[in-house]
């Protein structure tokens, strides 16, 4: 009906379409087509995936194929910019008026729309970085055709709205960031007919339903898609070409969804993979051996309910939270020894049990001397609380039977493997040592050694810690094992995290240190209070961490914190508890109570996390070692500030870089709830659950880059 181009006396818009999406009563050509149609004075149009049409009548006649049009079409569309203001906005917006999408507006310089990147036709980009170049504020390129939209990143912009299938249609689009946001409905599957995009993160919204299968039309320079912390449901569908390699698929991330089904058979085939992340779902099975092929370098698998034998990954390169809260058979390292299973008794087998029966007397002549040797290890059931009675430690050197409790994650472990691993000294402390102890079989672990005289006796040592190696949260770093020598040597056995400190993170200078910014430390502040919330109320017999500080907070690569050496007072005399307290004043994170009493209590806790988020807000070290000549008081600079009415001198710099507000982006509430923490009289102060709960209603208005940990500046979207 149509040649490759149709041209009248007015001018004309020529856009590339596909033949699959007319009827084939109309088209039968499949070639890929350029149709232009003359523009007058009554334009009407519609929209078909992948193509944009705008048609013109000047009478009420309009022939089949203009009914055709006419029934899919309401906008004349011809551009990115046109595509953004009359489809993309209103959609991701919502019902309530965005801030940030009011700089998308005509009337506003294309180089000021907020999460916008640009590239003309020849690929060069628009550069809107300098202020003072004219492009800054040139308010008619939003009018140049020859612009196209590179990037649409808007994290953290408090949006609302759905996802338009106008995605698919900016054919030069290649980065999608909208996470953490609230946009709620279905992933609509035409942005699998994208032409170029190979970044997608739509991670931690209310998104519902399947993922669309034709998102695998993208395999083929596809590069990361992180689509974890919403509400979709469902099986992962299968790319549509078998053996599918995907190979520049680097990030895959699904976690904390509703997906069920077995383990997606075609993620094996991505070559190139190296972060896997299909946690707190609903998949089930086994995992298939191919996996352990993957050159990967972060896998978490956890909180599913796979079972069966883990793929042989090779020197324990995964911990035991890749794979925890699954299926109790599970099994294989890094979680406890899989157990051996037998067929039918062949005839070979019942003539040895003849043989057996024949020679009993040999039989239980050796089952005496067994049993004389000891057992060589028990079980331990967490939910059963039948802990490990321990191994005999015969090194031969005369020390005689240990005891090696195991714990939830740390079955895997043996006496042999913890008494021959290498050790590398990583701190010390007044009651004990940290090593860094290599295993036999390549793994690693971290060793705490106690200090002779500082722990309780066996019997009253422990029930406390059975308690310690019940507990169990995301912000907690958890005991796996405990060994006890009979000379009375002690030692606590936790996973190795090579991540660094908050302490290191917030006063040490060296090259590449990741930017602090307020999103992060955010982050990394509620993670701790959610932990010490856990610890205090959200299990059988509460437990107060008796040592919050920065330096017992270790940060992974992505902004994760975890608390260390939580309840460890319950194991120590108490000389040495005292000890704790005193270190606790000289670092400045003591509750002024415990002057007069001995015990840590849950309020304690609050209040050494009111100073921990003092530090965390003004990059201060506090107690003696924030300064040379004196003692730094926290609070008490938080109260000379607001007297004197500089308190926004007291933050630190990293954290006002990037937020339009203290008070709109929670700097300011964050700052109050700290001095609530550290109230003078304990009983005024909140409990870690109301912190938690204030913390998350006032989290940062942009909440960018938290899932880019290897940059050290943000340069993920436009800085709002």
């Amino acid at each position: 009906m149509f040649g490759n181009k149709i041209t009248t006396s007015q001018h004309s818009v020529s856009f590339p379409y596909n033949n699959s999406h007319i009827p084939t009563n109309t088209l039968h050509s499949t070639h890929t087509h350029t149709l232009s149609l003359s523009l007058k004075p009554l334009s009407l149009s519609t929209k078909l995936p992948s193509m944009a049409v705008s048609v013109s009548v000047s009478s009420l006649f309009i022939s089949p194929i203009f009914s055709f049009f006419f029934f899919f079409f309401t906008l004349a569309i011809s551009t990115d910019v046109d595509l953004l203001l009359k489809r993309i906005k209103p959609s991701i917006q919502g019902e309530t008026e965005n801030l940030l999408l009011n700089s998308w507006n005509t009337s506003v310089p294309l180089c000021q729309w907020r999460g916008l990147k640009w590239v003309f036709t020849d690929g060069s980009p628009l550069t809107c970085t300098d202020i003072s170049s004219p492009q800054w504020s040139n308010i008619s390129l939003s009018k140049d055709p020859s612009l196209h939209l590179r990037s649409l990143q808007l994290p953290s912009a408090n949006l609302s709205g759905t996802l338009p299938p106008e995605l698919g249609e900016l054919s030069t689009l290649q980065s999608l960031y909208l996470s953490v946001n609230s946009i709620s409905g279905s992933i609509p599957l035409e942005i699998g007919y994208s032409s170029s995009l190979s970044d997608i993160d739509l991670g931690n919204n209310l998104l519902t339903g399947s993922v669309p299968a034709s998102i695998w039309n993208l395999c083929d320079r596809l590069i990361s898609l992180r689509l974890h912390g919403n509400l979709l449901s469902g099986s992962i569908p299968e790319p549509a070409l078998p053996n599918a390699t995907c190979s520049t698929l680097l990030y895959f991330d699904v976690g904390q969804n509703k997906f069920s089904g077995i383990f997606p058979g075609f993620i094996p085939g991505f070559k190139g993979l190296r972060e896997l992340d299909l946690s707190s779902n609903n998949f089930s099975g086994k995992i298939p051996d191919e996996l352990a092929i993957l050159s990967l370098e972060k896998l978490n698998l956890s909180y599913n309910n796979f079972s069966g034998v883990l793929p042989n990954f090779g020197q324990l390169k995964f911990g035991v939270d890749s794979f925890e809260g699954n299926d109790a058979n599970l099994c294989g390292p890094p979680l406890k020894r899989c157990k051996q299973t037998s067929g039918g008794l062949s005839s070979g087998a019942v003539a040895g049990l003849v043989i057996g029966l024949m020679t009993g007397m040999v039989v239980f002549a050796s089952l005496l001397i067994g049993y004389s040797q000891g057992r060589k290890k028990k079980t331990f059931d967490e939910e059963d609380e039948e802990y490990d009675d321990g191994e005999d430690d015969e090194n031969g050197d005369g020390s005689g039977e240990g005891k090696l409790i195991l714990f939830q994650g740390g079955e895997h472990l043996t006496l042999e493997d913890v008494l021959n691993a290498t050790g590398q000294v990583m701190e010390k402390t007044s009651y004990g040592t940290i090593y860094k102890a290599k295993l036999a079989d390549g793994g690693t672990i971290a060793l705490r050694l106690l200090r002779e005289g500082s722990c309780k006796d066996g019997g009253l040592c422990l029930p406390a810690i059975k308690q310690l190696g019940r507990i169990r949260h995301d912000n907690l770093i958890p005991l796996r094992a405990f060994y006890q020598g009979k000379r009375g040597e002690k030692l606590l056995i936790y996973d190795y995290l090579s991540n660094r400190t908050l302490h290191e993170l917030l006063h040490e200078s060296r090259p590449g240190k990741p930017v602090l910014n307020w999103a992060r430390r955010h982050k990394i502040a509620l993670a701790i209070a959610k932990g010490l919330a856990h610890l205090h109320s959200t299990i059988e017999t509460p437990v107060t961490h008796g040592n919050v500080r920065s330096r017992n907070v270790l940060v992974d690569d992505f902004f994760v914190a975890r608390l260390t050496d939580f309840g460890l007072h319950k194991l120590m005399v108490p000389a040495v508890a005292d000890e704790i307290i005193a270190s606790a004043k000289s670092d400045g994170y003591k509750a002024p109570e415990l002057q007069k009493m001995k015990n840590c209590n849950s309020r304690t806790d609050v209040y050494a996390f009111g100073i921990l988020l003092l530090e965390i807000l003004l990059g201060k070290k506090p107690g003696k070692s924030g300064g040379r000549d004196g003692f730094v008081d926290l609070p008490a600079v938080v109260k000379v500030a607001v007297l004197e009415e500089t308190t926004m001198e007291v933050f630190d710099i990293e954290v006002l870089k990037g937020i339009r507000s203290p008070m709109e982006d929670g700097v300011v509430q964050a700052l109050k709830l700290a001095m609530g923490c550290c109230a003078p009289v304990a009983s005024v102060r909140p409990s870690m659950d109301e912190v938690v709960k204030q913390l998350e209603e006032n989290r940062p208005r942009n909440r960018s880059a938290l899932y880019s940990p290897a940059e050290t500046r943000s340069e993920i979207g436009t800085p709002f």
